[in-house]
This record gives C-alpha cells, sequence and structure tokens, in this order.
C-alpha cells in the first residue's frame, strides 16, 4: 500500500522523538511490503524562525494533501519567556488544529505490566486501568474571544460553544464507546457554565440514538479527584476543550510518564497524531528523550488513518519488549539507562526480525 505522510517535528526534543517513529514506520513499510513516502514541514518556533510564521501555508497545504501527519511538539524558551511576543509557537497548533479540521482528540490511557511501580499511584488503584479520553479541540476558550482592557489591568477568554460543535463530538465519542466498553462519561461544569448546560443538554438528547451505550455525567472538579482515585472505573470520557487539555495531563501520571503516551487528532481532514508531552526543550539535543509515546503515536496512525492493525501491533509489541527488557530511556530507566536513538534501534530491529 502507497501512502503519504507529513512530517512536522517542530521544536525541542520534537525532531529526535519524531525521527525515531518515522523509522518504526520505515521498518514497518518494508517488513509488511507498504510504501511510505514522508514529507517534512516545518512549524512552530522552528518556523518562526524561519520564516517569521508558526504555521506557514505551506505546511497546511501539503497536510491537507497527504495521508496523515506525523507531528513531534511545539514550544521553545525563547517565546515562552517572553509575554510581550506577538508570535507564539503554540498559535501554530492551534491554526493546524482550525485548518485541518481537527476537532477530536483522542487519548487513550492504559498501563504497562512493567511500568505498573513507576506511577506515583498504588499498584492496586492503576492496574488494569485502561480508557480513552476525546477531548473537543477546536471551540472553547482557546479559540474565543479574547482580549485586555486599555489599561491592560482586566483581560477576559470566552468559552464559546455551538450545539454543531458539541454534536461533532459527541458523536465520536459515543462510536468509540460503542467499540470498547459501552460506557461514556460526559465532564462538565453544568453547575456553573452555560456552555456546560448547554454540552449536558445535548447529550442527554443524543442518548436515544445511542440505546446501547451507558451515559453518565460528572463535574469536571469531581472528575480530576476520581480519576487518580479510581481510573479503571472509566471506560470513555468527554469533554470541552480546556477541561480535556487538563484531564489528559493530569491522567498521564497513571502510567508513570508523560513519555508513554500517544495520541490522535481527528476530523475534517487530514489526522495528525503526536505524544501528549511538550517540547521539553531542557532535554532537546541531549539524545536522552523517551521516544515510546512518539513510537505509540506512529502505532495509532496506522490504526486510525491506514487500518493496518497487524502493522501498528508490530510497533506495540517491540515497545513492551523494550520495556520488558530494560532497554528505556533514563526517565523510566532501572539501572543502565538507554539513548533516544538507541531505544528507536531496538523497536526498529524488533519489528524487522
Amino acid at each position: 500500500m502507497n501512502k503519504q505522510i507529513s512530517v512536522l517535528p517542530g521544536d525541542g526534543i520534537g525532531p529526535e522523538v519524531t525521527a525515531q517513529a518515522q523509522k518504526a514506520l520505515e521498518a514497518v513499510a518494508k517488513k509488511f511490503g507498504h510504501d511510505f513516502k514522508f514529507i517534512p514541514v516545518i512549524g512552530g518556533a522552528a518556523a518562526i524562525d524561519a520564516v517569521g510564521d508558526p504555521m506557514p501555508k505551506e505546511t497546511i497545504d501539503t497536510c491537507k494533501q497527504t495521508d496523515a501527519v506525523l507531528f513531534g511538539a511545539f514550544g521553545s524558551p525563547k517565546y515562552d519567556n517572553n509575554p510581550n511576543a506577538k508570535v507564539r509557537p503554540e498559535q501554530g497548533l492551534l491554526k493546524i488544529r482550525k485548518e485541518l479540521g481537527l476537532y477530536a482528540n483522542i487519548r487513550p490511557i492504559f498501563t504497562f505490566d512493567a511500568l505498573i511501580h513507576k506511577s506515583p499511584i498504588k499498584k492496586e488503584i492503576v492496574e488494569g486501568a485502561d480508557f480513552t479520553v476525546v477531548r473537543e479541540l477546536t471551540g472553547g476558550m482557546y479559540f474565543g474571544m479574547k482580549g485586555r482592557t486599555e489599561d491592560g489591568n482586566t483581560a477576559f477568554d470566552t468559552n464559546i460553544y455551538s450545539v454543531y460543535e458539541i454534536e461533532r463530538i459527541l458523536k465520536t465519542a459515543f462510536e468509540i464507546a460503542g467499540q470498547r466498553r459501552k460506557k461514556l462519561l460526559v465532564v462538565d461544569k453544568a453547575n456553573v457554565l452555560a456552555t456546560s448546560r448547554l454540552w449536558r443538554e445535548t447529550a442527554r438528547r443524543m442518548e436515544k440514538d445511542y440505546p446501547s451505550i451507558s451515559v453518565d455525567y460528572m463535574f469536571v472538579d469531581n472528575a480530576s479527584m476520581k480519576l487518580i482515585t479510581t481510573p479503571k472505573d472509566f471506560d470513555v470520557i468527554v469533554t470541552e476543550n480546556t477541561f480535556g487539555d487538563i484531564l489528559t495531563d493530569e491522567a498521564s501520571v497513571i502510567t508513570g510518564s508523560m513519555g508513554l503516551m500517544p495520541s490522535a487528532s481527528v476530523g475534517t481532514y487530514t489526522s495528525l497524531f503526536e505524544p501528549i508531552h511538550g517540547s521539553y526543550p531542557q532535554a532537546a539535543g541531549k539524545n536522552i528523550a523517551n521516544p515510546l509515546a512518539a513510537i505509540l503515536s506512529a502505532a495509532m496512525l496506522l490504526e486510525t488513518s491506514f487500518n493496518m492493525n497487524a502493522e501498528a501491533k508490530a510497533i506495540k509489541d517491540a515497545v513492551n519488549l523494550s520495556l520488558a527488557q530494560q532497554i528505556r530511556t533514563e526517565d523510566i530507566a532501572e539501572g543502565k539507562a538507554y539513548s533516544t536513538t538507541e531505544v528507536g534501534e531496538f523497536i526498529v530491529n524488533e519489528i524487522l526480525k
């Protein structure tokens, strides 16, 4: 099968971990007889430095024309530490989400047998946890009207959602729940926020269209507690943009490291696949970053965009073996710490065996 993949490494450790994910995909193509063409594109701080735009039109156009996007991370201290910067790397991320219509961010949360003890949460609480968070990605406060008063002493961010936006993300969540354990939790703040009340009204109306799905509702503050105390209770969680951003990062501690979790952003055009960790600039260029989340994102790419389940399993099996055999980067090492490239090479070799 012939496929084209845009590669958007971004900033910080993004290029290093994305390179290992690409190598894993190249190994899959070789083993299973596919032809993957990788097309490099720029974005984030790297693009600001190069062309003054965190998301150039050429990058958007290329991504729309390819079959999937493999993405690293955006972010740089050069801009993070400058509150007066007019152009920021994160603007590029919001733009590509909008331009590609990436309204649904899908983040699986699961544990690895070899790393249960690495979680700061007790083994009996997290062992066997396996759920998916579906986060709305192109609405809410991140995209609403924002600004400051003339005197600079007051700022505002407007949280806006339409029924259309809510319906399409709920439809995605209902469908994912139907493929899993048929339990859907809608997380909101309906006791305070008008947008949350619209979310809850819309979800209750849609329940009748999915009679096989058990639907429950929970305020976000309660959900944030339950994620840590009873994570095995969840199957599929759906929520709005800001809540989803916070809850998914919180949920990453269940596995013991943010360097382990992949994600997919799907929508109108090409889907985008990325590790949930950030650009981690402190580790950039040191060859110490954990590439497993990026490599598992490549596995999600194969499953979600190409329907290549056997190929995805080959990657996931290699990742599990690397953990079991202690071929790990320093963030999760027990004994010898391996470099980013060494972990990537081990996984490539296992795929090709």
